[in-house]
């Protein structure tokens, strides 16, 4: 069942799963809703945690226009519904929800008990000679850049055709059509378009500041870097000594939840049990 939680500039659409348990908070990245979470959330939910999967400002069922849409604005939403919902809690990110997690961790140690970081979008990025040999990186740079710059949703569903390679979920047609759906609604695609041009800048500043346990999966097909794993070992190191830990899903592009959720469920419980979460 959905329910809401007003914030200061709009309202956040959630929804509870399991009653009992350790709370783990979940937040999707740009241009999708907490359906991104669909596979995963049964698995936490059977391992004895209390799931809230969010959507995020300007994304799903969630206010669509809002000031800002940083990972210092998303940060924030995500503790309030921690305080909310009575935390502390185990954040998940995905994508530039990844980087959000970071700086919520950072600003409020006390309410975060964990993270998870999903393919994220944590550090500033640079664009290096280097990268661009990778065809899987530039065929899916291209697609962002022409969805940021026209407001296309065509051009976000090439994206995602590149993001999604091989393994694609049984209900990927839907899927698509839900999302399309989404973005037509008044304020989606702004939204999607502003979260596209916002600077990681605030989160890789966070990362000295981080005191929990992390862990960082990466895809090794994601196109969103010519080295997945090379990014979630830069990640590791701007963390605290000894606090960060990388899984790489092979076969896995952007969004391993929705490609490979099995596999990420496999990495993440043992994680959480090992750091008493």
């Amino acid at each position: 069942m959905t329910e809401y939680l007003t914030v200061a500039d709009g309202t956040l659409a959630y929804e509870v799963t399991g009653t009992t348990g350790p709370l783990i908070v979940l937040a999707h990245g740009m241009g999708d809703s907490r359906a991104a979470y669909r596979f995963l959330v049964p698995q936490l939910v059977a391992a004895g945690y209390r799931v809230a999967n969010t959507d995020l400002r300007g994304c799903g069922e969630s206010t669509a226009v809002w000031p800002s849409y940083t990972r210092t604005d998303i940060a924030g939403d995500l503790l309030a519904l921690v305080r909310h919902l009575g935390g502390p809690a185990v954040l998940v990110g995905h994508s530039i929800s990844g980087g959000a997690v970071t700086v919520a961790a950072a600003q409020a140690p006390e309410l975060v008990t964990a993270l998870v970081e999903l393919t994220p979008f944590t550090r500033k990025q640079a664009v290096s000679l280097g990268s661009l040999r990778s065809s899987r990186f530039r065929r899916g740079m291209r697609h962002l850049v022409l969805m940021g710059v026209l407001g296309s949703a065509n051009q976000w569903r090439k994206y995602l055709e590149v993001a999604y390679p091989g393994a694609r979920p049984a209900d990927w047609t839907q899927r698509l059509e839900q999302m399309d759906a989404e973005l037509a609604e008044p304020g989606r695609m702004k939204a999607l378009q502003k979260m596209g041009t916002t600077a990681a800048t605030d989160a890789g500043a966070a990362l000295p500041d981080v005191r929990c346990p992390v862990l960082v999966v990466q895809g090794t097909l994601d196109p969103d870097w010519a080295s997945p794993q090379a990014e979630g070992e830069a990640i590791l190191a701007e963390l605290p000594d000894g606090i960060g830990r990388l899984t790489m899903i092979e076969g896995a592009g952007h969004y391993p939840h929705a490609q490979f959720p099995d596999e990420v469920a496999a990495a993440v419980l043992p994680f959480l049990e090992s750091v008493g979460a």
